[in-house]
């Protein structure tokens, strides 16, 4: 067999393209959960926290040059090493909402798993066969 035909039946297997789809619906799902971090909870929970910008918390890590102005931004234009932990935050927050909301996937498949497997199928009845043969058998003890 050739390595092309391996390959593509390799390729066109379940789980491959189940995967592909998977790949890519987490990729536009990680995009949906990063704009509600960052466009929704991370505004909230600055408002509570003090009106802070978290995407601007920064800790310097170098000589700050004059005229410099005070954000993440301008730092970065001037060469100053940076130590953007309100990015971290941010980020931090987006994977905790992701793995949740993946374990709670993931609970409710093995869920729906766990039902179609403990409701066993109930045996077929037995045939008119083995029916007259158990008859037989029977008249035959007596």
């Amino acid at each position: 067999m050739g390595m092309m035909q391996e390959f593509r039946e390799f390729a066109v297997k379940g789980n491959v393209i189940d995967l592909a789809v998977g790949v890519i619906i987490g990729g536009a799902f990680g995009k949906i959960v990063g704009s509600l971090v960052d466009d929704v909870i991370m505004p909230v929970v600055g408002s509570i926290v003090g009106s802070l910008d978290f995407s601007n918390l920064y800790l310097p890590l170098g000589k700050i040059p004059e005229g410099t102005a005070p954000t993440l931004a301008a730092m970065k234009a001037a060469g100053v090493p940076t130590l953007a932990y309100g990015s971290f935050i941010s980020v931090a927050i987006n994977f905790l909402i992701l793995a949740f909301i993946i374990f709670i996937m993931v609970k409710q498949i093995n869920r729906l798993k766990r039902a179609e497997v403990s409701a066993p199928a109930a045996p077929a009845a037995p045939s008119e066969d083995v029916l007259l043969l158990r008859e037989i058998r029977d008249s035959l003890k007596k």
